[in-house]
């Protein structure tokens, strides 16, 4: 049997943090996730999924993720269901993700201070999956950028020679 999605979209939202009583962070956010075009419109749709996030990958989020980013969220499926104050059966169906990477720099939208860029796993401890953070410097046109793989919007001048393929 088998139980994964992958999902590419933007965040509706900031991620909302909390903890069990026991201490275990928990985050939620929903992702917003493009449809193909429709054959009568010409409109794009969008599917809203909610995500859930446990542990350290949840705090990193929390602190990483904002509403409008672009993530990729890998993960499984789970429906539960609980009885709401009315006594009825009220069912959620919604993503547990294992793996969540950033696909946009945090300080894309411009201004702001740069931060890390972090992904990882839902492995408890740490960043798992060869999905070490990476730290980007700030993309002001009068600042010392060392980065030679920073986006400044010009073309990369690469020779054929200098490529591994």
């Amino acid at each position: 049997m088998l139980n994964r999605v992958i999902l590419i979209g933007r965040l509706t939202k900031d991620p909302e943090l909390r903890y069990t009583p026991q201490g275990v962070a928990v985050a939620q956010f929903t992702l917003a996730v493009d449809r193909g075009f429709s054959s009568n419109r010409e409109e794009r749709e969008a599917d809203f999924i909610p995500i859930v996030v446990w542990r350290q990958l949840a705090e990193t989020c929390a602190n990483y993720l904002r509403k409008g980013r672009l993530a990729a969220v890998e993960g499984r499926i789970q429906v539960r269901n609980y009885d709401n104050n009315e006594g009825r059966r009220v069912y959620v169906t919604e993503v547990i993700a294992d793996n969540v990477r950033f696909l946009e720099s945090p300080n894309r939208e411009g201004g702001g201070q740069a931060r890390d860029e972090l992904s990882g796993s839902g492995n408890a401890g740490g960043y798992g999956g060869g999905n070490a953070g990476r730290s980007s410097g700030s993309r002001n046109s009068g600042s010392n950028n060392n980065d030679p793989f920073a986006d400044d919007g010009r073309p990369i001048d690469i020779s054929d020679d200098d490529l591994p393929f």
